[in-house]
C-alpha cells in the first residue's frame, strides 16, 4: 500500500513538472510570436520610409536622363549685382560713465544712503565717513574768523580816521584773511567725507559696509550709467581702412539671441603693438524691452567688402583641376544644348556665394544642378533656370 501511495505521488508529481514546462514553453512562444510582430512592423515602416526615400532622390536628381540620352541640368543665370563681404568681431559693452568712486580721506564709514540698483541724480549724497574731527575745526575757525572780521573792521575804521598804526591795520587785515584761507580749506577737506554721484546713473555696486574703515583709494561705490553705453572691440589691422565712422554695423548679442541696426562711432588710429588691433566703437540704441551691462559680449557683423555690380555664382558650382578653377555654362553646338567649360578667377565668398572676377560675363547661365555629371561639350537638356 505504502509503494502504491509512493508511485502514485511520483506519477502526480511528474505530471505536474510536464504541465509547469508545457506552460512556460507557451509563455516564451508567445514572447517570441510578439517580437517578431513588432520587428515585421518596423521593418514595413523602413521599406516605406526607404520607398519615399528613393521617390525624393528621384525627383532631385537632375543629372538623370532623359528619352534622348541627353543629362539633365538645371542652370544659374549670373547678374550683375552688390556683392558683400562681411567679418564678424568680438566685442562688449562699455560705458562712458561707468565710475567705481574711491575714498579720498581716511576714516570710518558712519553712513550708506544708498543701495545696489537704485538710482540716483547728480549731487546726491551716496556715503558719508566720520567728520567728526574735521567738522569741529571748522566751527572753531568760523568762531576766530568772526573775532578776526570785527577786528579787522575795527582797525579799517581807526586807519581812515588816521588813528593807530599802519602795523596794525596791516596784521588784523591779514589775521582775518589767513582764516577766511584756512576755513575753506577745511571746507575742502570736509566735502572729502561726504561721497556725492558725479552724474545721474544707477548705483551698481557698494563693496563696503557701515564700521568699515576707509583710506584713500579704497572702492566706495560704482555708478553706472546705462544710457551712454557702446560696444568696443579690438579689429586685427589686416583690416586698415576697411572701416570708418558713420558705417552700418549689425550688434549681435548671442546669448539674448537679440540683433540691432546700429553705426560705428569711431575708429581708432593707434595699433596696440600688444595684440596688432586698432579700436572701433559701435553705439548702443535705445531699446526699451532690452539692456544693456557693460562687459556684455557682443558680435559686431562688419562689412570689409562691397562691390555694386559683382558677378557672383554659388560657391559649390566652382571646380578645379589642374588648369585652375572653371564652372560649366550653357552654350550652344549644332543646334543642340551642349556644357562648356569657363575657366574662371574667383574672388570672395561669402554666405554660399562667390564673387567672379575674371572668365563670366553678365547673363551667362552657369550649370549649378548635375554639373558634377557632364564633360565639356556633353549634350544637355535644362529643366529650369533658376538659383
Amino acid at each position: 500500500m505504502n509503494k502504491v501511495n509512493l508511485l502514485t505521488r511520483l506519477i502526480v508529481l511528474n505530471l505536474l513538472a510536464v504541465l509547469v514546462y508545457s506552460c512556460g514553453g507557451s509563455s516564451e512562444l508567445e514572447k517570441k510570436k510578439a517580437e517578431l510582430d513588432e520587428k515585421r512592423k518596423e521593418l514595413m515602416e523602413l521599406q516605406s520610409q526607404i520607398s519615399d526615400l528613393e521617390k525624393q532622390v528621384a525627383e532631385l536628381d537632375t543629372a538623370t536622363g532623359d528619352a534622348t540620352g541627353t543629362i539633365l541640368v538645371s542652370s544659374y543665370n549670373v547678374e550683375a549685382k552688390p556683392f558683400v563681404h562681411k567679418v564678424e568681431v568680438r566685442g562688449s559693452v562699455a560705458s562712458r560713465k561707468n565710475v567705481l568712486m574711491s575714498a579720498e580721506t581716511m576714516g570710518r564709514i558712519e553712513r550708506i544712503n544708498v543701495s545696489e540698483g537704485q538710482a540716483v541724480r547728480k549731487g546726491d549724497l551716496l556715503l558719508q565717513i566720520d567728520s567728526d574731527i574735521i567738522a569741529n575745526n571748522v566751527s572753531e575757525v568760523e568762531t576766530q574768523i568772526e573775532l578776526a572780521k570785527t577786528v579787522y573792521e575795527r582797525q579799517e575804521n581807526l586807519w581812515k580816521q588816521n588813528i593807530g598804526t599802519e602795523i596794525q591795520y596791516l596784521q588784523a587785515k591779514n589775521n582775518y584773511e589767513s582764516l577766511e584761507r584756512r576755513l575753506a580749506t577745511l571746507k575742502s577737506q570736509l566735502s572729502q567725507y561726504y561721497v556725492k554721484a558725479p552724474f545721474s546713473g544707477i548705483v551698481d555696486e557698494i563693496p563696503v559696509k557701515i564700521g568699515e574703515m576707509a583710506q584713500p583709494g579704497l572702492p566706495l561705490v560704482r555708478i553706472v550709467n546705462p544710457d551712454e553705453m557702446y560696444v568696443a572691440a579690438d579689429v586685427s589691422e589686416a583690416f586698415l581702412g576697411k572701416f570708418e565712422a558713420g558705417q552700418e554695423v549689425e550688434v549681435i548679442f548671442p546669448v539674448q539671441n537679440v540683433t540691432l541696426k546700429s553705426k560705428i562711432i569711431s575708429v581708432g588710429n593707434v595699433i596696440n603693438d600688444q595684440n596688432r588691433t586698432f579700436k572701433i566703437e559701435v553705439a548702443l540704441p535705445s531699446k526699451k524691452d532690452f539692456k544693456f551691462r557693460p562687459n556684455q559680449v557682443a558680435m559686431l557683423s562688419l562689412v570689409d567688402y562691397l562691390k555694386k555690380d559683382a558677378l557672383s555664382v554659388p560657391t559649390n558650382v566652382i571646380q578645379s583641376d589642374a588648369g585652375g578653377k572653371f564652372v560649366y555654362t550653357i552654350g550652344m553646338k549644332d543646334g543642340k544644348r551642349v556644357a562648356q567649360k569657363v575657366a574662371v578667377q574667383t574672388g570672395k565668398s561669402f554666405e554660399n556665394m562667390t564673387e567672379i572676377v575674371a572668365g563670366l560675363s553678365n547673363g551667362a547661365n552657369v550649370i549649378n544642378q548635375g554639373f558634377r555629371n557632364v564633360t565639356n561639350g556633353a549634350e544637355i537638356s535644362v529643366s529650369s533656370a533658376s538659383l
